[in-house]
């Protein structure tokens, strides 16, 4: 399997709650030749449902999880660190990769989003060429460079 194969067949979960900030970031992973699957939750409680196979996302299949969550903080429903204690409190979830991106640079929300087993903060870019840049970068980080185990994906 070549590298590309690999990296293409790695989901990534996009909590995001902004549609321009979905819509640049799909462009952004598009632009980079970066084809792989993007689910796309609009809010906490979708994300969790998606996640865990419920509501409307009852009897997808759990096994297959996303290689990357990336999560906004400032989410409807369920906030993004009520969603990011809910990954890390379930053996199903508590290893997957949670990369907080948010438009927020607070200390408080940093502080609290490693607390609550976040394995990166970055703070959006305003500058769209930045913004594209740094999503290559945790694409690239996360897909391909970071290495995970095997009981990762518990079903």
């Amino acid at each position: 399997m070549s590298q590309a194969s690999g990296l293409d067949s790695k989901l990534i979960l996009l909590i995001e709650d902004n549609i321009d900030d979905e819509r640049l970031t799909l462009r952004a992973l598009r632009k980079n030749n970066i084809m792989n699957e993007v689910v796309v939750a609009c809010d906490g409680q979708e994300a969790i449902d998606y996640l865990f196979a419920s509501g409307s996302f009852s009897g997808r299949d759990t096994s297959v999880m996303p290689a990357v969550v990336i999560l906004d903080l400032k989410l409807p429903k369920l906030s993004g660190l009520e969603v990011l204690k809910l990954i890390r409190a379930d053996d199903r979830t508590k290893r997957l990769p949670v990369v907080v991106l948010t438009a927020s640079d607070d200390d408080n929300a940093i502080d609290e989003s490693y607390a609550c087993g976040a394995n990166s903060f970055i703070k959006k870019p305003n500058d769209p060429q930045d913004f594209s840049e740094m999503v290559l970068q945790v694409a690239m980080y996360w897909l391909l460079l970071n290495r995970t185990t095997p009981e990762r994906m518990l079903a």
